[in-house]
This record gives structure tokens, C-alpha cells and sequence, in this order.
């Protein structure tokens, strides 16, 4: 098969995250008794009003095409979103919108990338921004956020990955996999570098946006920098604050210049989202938002019993995130010892696949995050689930020597 593959797609691997969902739904189906903690994925139900949205669409006969990037009543309801809860003005020819945030993410990679040009792409990463970044032509160019910066990047390091041919710089908070959260000062600090270096875009990822703990507010680059706002790409959806990921509506706003060329890969290449999904997505946006601060207080306590059960367990050790259904625990307090089996621990692949071969639980390895010895937990699910999970990886690491 490797002389039918494209270079393009040889550049690429396939989606890790999904790869352990999917070698853990094999494992079940072969009758393990596994724990998988690898999707991103709310385990909360769609609202109902939602879904009679959609149910009220189909019966409206709303199953022709819409325009490529989006029919005209979910563009503003995003406008309104916008306004209403980032402060942020647009205009409905500002707005794209996709078969799912990544979708968006790729429209505009393809749309901007020539070969040679470079994206920043601050690690700990979602795993496919480096690899959209291959895909559509261009050099990813990975720059660390330490475990001790809270794993977000500093200015210093930003300004020194600049180079003449950086196209754009992907910011993600709430982060995934990490849940790091950039406050309006640390962006400004950002912001402060990107000032002076013009030609670099910012794409920024604000999908957990509604997924904030304590105190922490929340704060999007193109309204702390409006001088950044004609450089900047606002990318979000319905998957995560509305439990949609399988309805597939992510959207973004920008300069119009942009759009006008992301609607044009979406002409040649998807066409339309769903008009059933997004007429949903219209009453996701409009309809009552009550519901999000009532999950959010579940996923925070999820997150607190994660946290306090990890670092109970020999040789991890887990910072608290401020946001996100993530946790991003350190294994280097395991690196060298050896399991029961006779494996020796000597990175956080390892350490995934010996936890899930011992223990039957599914997480995912550091390395394909950017950043070891660490591995991601997603804990949205059911705090027995979450318990009887730490249980098992407190057991697998008691065992090691």
C-alpha cells in the first residue's frame, strides 16, 4: 500500500487519541473488563430542546443543501454568541462554520499554508494540530510550555520560534490535553510579542471555553489584543459545553479575507455541515444556557477526585488544571522500574500499554502530545468510573520495583 499513499498522507499518523478508543472498544468486545479514559468526549446527553430542534428541522423539511460554510440563521447566532459572551463584534460574512471544529482548524491550514511555511504549535498539543499542519502543506514548529509555567508558553519562547516564515500560532484554552488556562494578563504578555512581528496569525482553539473552575475567568486573545483581531482566528463549536460531538458544528469568526478563503475549501471539499446539525446548533446557541454551570460543577468534582487519587499513587505526580475535562499526570517518578511481568517502564508509552495490559485501563501516552514522561486522563465520566480507574492505576504502580 505505501507506493498508493500520497507523500501528503505519508507525512501524517493517524489520530492517537482515537486509537486508544478504538483498541479499547476491541478489548471489550473480546470481553476484557476495560476502562478506557482516552476520549475527549462528555458523557452528558445532548438537551432535549436541542434535539427537537433537530427533530422539528427534519419535519420542516430542512435536509437541502446550505451555503458551503454555514446557512444564514446559525451565522448569527454565532455573531450573537460572540457579542454576548466574548465581547467580541463580527459581521455574518466573519463566520465559518464546519463539520466540526477540526474541520475548521483545516479549512484555514489549507487555505493559508504554502510549503516551507511554518506553525507554532505550543506543546503539551492536541494531537492533531501538528499533524492538520503536515497535512496542509506546512512545518509545525513545536515550542514547550513546562509543567512549571503551568505548561503554557512564555513570551521569551514564543519570541524566539518566530522566524520569517511563520504563518500562524495555535493557542488552545482551556487546553486539551492539559487543562491550562491563559488569563487576559499571560495573553497581553502574548500578545505583546506578536505585536511586532505582523505577519504571524493567531488561531485560537477556545472549544473548552464554558469548562472553567474556581474562580478562573475566561479570556480569548482577540479581545484582550483588538489591535491582534485582524490577525486572529476564533475558532469554537457545539461539541463540548452542549455534549455534541457527534453532531459535528464547529465555527469560527475572522477577517473576512480569511473566511472568503476557507469557504473556498469547503466548496471543493465537504460542501455544507449537516443542516440537521446545524439547526440544532442554532438552538444550542440561542436556547437556555443554565444547564453548563450545573455540568461544570460535576466536572470539576470529577476532576478534584482524579487529582487527589493520582497523587496518591507511587511515582505520579498531578498538577490541578483550571479548566477542561483533562488531567496531565507526570510519570517520571516511574521511569526504570519494572512491572510484575518483567517490563521495564522506560517512557509513557510504555507505561500506557503496560497499565492497560495489567489493569485494563485505556489512558493516553504522553509522546503523543509532544511532551514525556506524562500521560492524559479524561475524566468525563462517572465518578464510580473514575474511582474504580485510580484504584487500578494506584494498584499497577504499587506493584512496580
Amino acid at each position: 500500500m505505501s507506493e498508493l499513499q500520497s507523500k501528503a498522507l505519508a507525512r501524517v499518523k493517524p489520530s492517537p487519541t482515537l486509537a486508544v478508543t478504538a483498541q479499547a472498544r476491541a478489548l471489550k468486545a473480546e470481553g476484557r473488563d476495560i476502562i478506557s479514559l482516552g476520549a475527549g468526549e462528555p458523557d452528558f446527553d445532548t438537551p432535549d430542546n436541542i434535539k427537537e430542534a433537530a427533530i422539528a428541522a427534519i419535519r420542516r423539511g430542512e435536509t437541502k443543501y446550505t451555503d458551503a460554510d454555514g446557512m444564514a440563521e446559525l451565522k448569527a447566532a454565532v455573531v450573537a454568541k460572540f457579542a454576548r459572551e466574548n465581547g467580541l463584534t463580527y459581521a455574518a460574512n466573519q463566520v465559518h462554520v464546519a463539520s466540526g471544529g477540526k474541520a475548521v482548524i483545516y479549512n484555514a491550514l489549507l487555505a493559508t499554508l504554502s510549503p516551507g511555511d511554518e506553525v507554532i504549535v505550543p506543546a503539551p498539543y492536541w494531537v492533531s494540530y501538528p499533524d492538520m499542519v503536515l497535512l496542509a502543506g506546512g512545518e509545525p514548529v513545536t515550542v514547550v510550555g513546562e509543567e512549571a509555567d503551568g505548561f503554557k508558553l512564555r513570551p521569551e519562547v514564543l519570541e524566539a520560534a518566530i522566524t520569517p516564515r511563520t504563518r500562524w500560532l495555535i493557542l488552545n484554552s482551556p487546553s486539551n490535553p492539559t487543562g491550562a488556562v491563559y488569563s487576559a494578563a499571560e495573553l497581553e504578555a502574548l500578545a505583546e510579542v506578536l505585536s511586532r512581528h505582523p505577519h504571524v496569525w493567531v488561531l485560537t482553539d477556545d472549544m473548552y471555553e464554558h469548562l472553567l473552575y474556581g474562580d478562573t475567568p475566561f479570556a480569548t486573545i482577540a479581545r484582550v489584543a483588538p489591535d491582534l483581531y485582524d490577525r486572529t482566528l476564533t475558532v469554537n463549536g457545539v461539541s463540548k459545553a452542549y455534549a455534541m460531538t457527534g453532531w459535528r458544528i464547529g465555527y469560527a469568526a475572522g477577517p473576512k479575507a480569511l473566511i472568503d478563503l476557507m469557504r473556498k475549501v469547503a466548496s471543493q471539499t465537504t460542501s455544507n455541515p449537516s443542516s440537521i446539525s446545524q439547526w440544532a446548533a442554532v438552538e444550542a446557541l440561542n436556547g437556555p444556557q443554565d444547564f453548563i454551570a450545573g455540568r461544570g460543577r460535576a466536572f470539576e468534582a470529577r476532576r478534584d477526585l482524579v487529582v487527589a487519587m493520582l497523587n496518591q499513587a507511587s511515582g505520579i505526580r498531578c498538577a490541578t488544571p483550571d479548566g477542561a475535562f483533562y488531567v496531565y499526570p507526570s510519570i517520571e517518578g516511574l521511569i526504570g522500574k519494572t512491572t510484575p511481568a518483567g517490563t521495564v517502564i522506560d517512557s509513557d508509552d510504555t507505561f500506557a500499554s503496560a497499565l492497560l495490559d495489567a489493569e485494563g485501563v485505556a489512558v493516553v501516552q504522553g509522546s503523543a502530545f509532544g511532551l514525556s514522561p506524562y500521560f492524559r486522563i479524561s475524566y468525563a465520566t462517572s465518578e464510580s468510573v473514575l474511582e474504580a480507574a485510580c484504584e487500578r492505576i494506584q494498584r499497577f504502580c504499587g506493584s512496580l520495583r
